[in-house]
């Protein structure tokens, strides 16, 4: 999936989680330094730069099919080798490297199977691939829920993120085991954002940023009011801090695999 916002909106929107996430997502695959590493659907690059200050910025790849992201990612780790392309159709040879990652990504994936199927394939044998998404089903991610919830009360009907993969417990894993990984972990990554009050909280939803902000974009302009009271009433008043849980998985391709 194309994103059409730019890369500053989707910093503000999301980006901000992205910081705290890839840290717990780098803490829990543990990547040691000089290790060849791929991130899959990089965005402006929040789990790139991770990478590259843990293993080395020439020891990192990066993919996305987004153009503005791309260019944004090359900007921030220009040491990196960053593409455009997509998850279903890496443009890396077989067993390129030591772990691939895929943070947020999942969930939009054209084919969430065969993208898993694609980390596997360019992950060399006893090698790590590690995905997260966001807690949907649960509420675990709470700025999200905040404003789906406030959706509801306009759109009873809307759908929300609900049905996306990886966004319930387990299906991360349960993808993986489909796709021959083995010694799977399955657990839960905690990550969390500042605000500076409601307005910086409301105005990224505003960009048309992900699915969030594609459905408020489609309301008439009272309903997209009606959705911001809404939200306002949900959350306090000056400075505040959001908490965020993401699903986790990682598996090992198998050594004769």
């Amino acid at each position: 999936m194309q994103f059409e916002s730019t890369a500053e909106h989707y910093d503000r929107f999301m980006g901000r989680y992205t910081t705290s996430l890839a840290a717990a997502l780098c803490d829990a695959l543990d990547p040691q330094a000089g290790a060849r590493v791929l991130d899959v659907g990089c965005g402006p690059g929040g789990l790139t730069v991770e990478l590259a200050g843990r293993v080395g910025a020439t020891n990192v790849a990066a993919v996305d099919p987004t153009p503005q992201f791309v260019e944004a990612c090359r900007e921030r780790v220009p040491e990196a080798d960053v593409r455009e392309g997509a998850a279903e159709a890496l443009p890396w040879e077989d067993a390129s490297f030591d772990a691939s990652l895929a943070c947020l990504v999942i969930a939009f994936m054209s084919d969430p199977d065969k993208g898993v199927a694609e980390m596997a394939r360019v992950t060399q044998r006893g090698g790590t691939v590690a995905a997260c998404m966001w807690d949907i089903a649960e509420g675990g991610m709470t700025m999200l829920r905040t404003f789906w919830a406030a959706m509801r009360e306009v759109r009873p009907d809307v759908g929300g993120e609900l049905k996306r993969p990886g966004t319930s417990r387990g299906d991360i894993a349960e993808r993986f085991a489909a796709a021959g990984l083995e010694e799977i972990d399955d657990g839960e990554l905690a990550a969390r954002a500042d605000y500076s009050g409601f307005d910086d909280f409301w105005d990224p939803f505003t960009h048309r940023v992900g699915p969030s902000g594609m459905a408020l974009a489609e309301l008439a302009p009272d309903e997209q009011e009606a959705v911001r009271a809404a939200c306002r009433d949900a959350l306090p008043d000056g400075p505040f801090t959001l908490d965020a849980r993401a699903w986790f998985a990682r598996g090992t391709v198998a050594p004769g695999g």
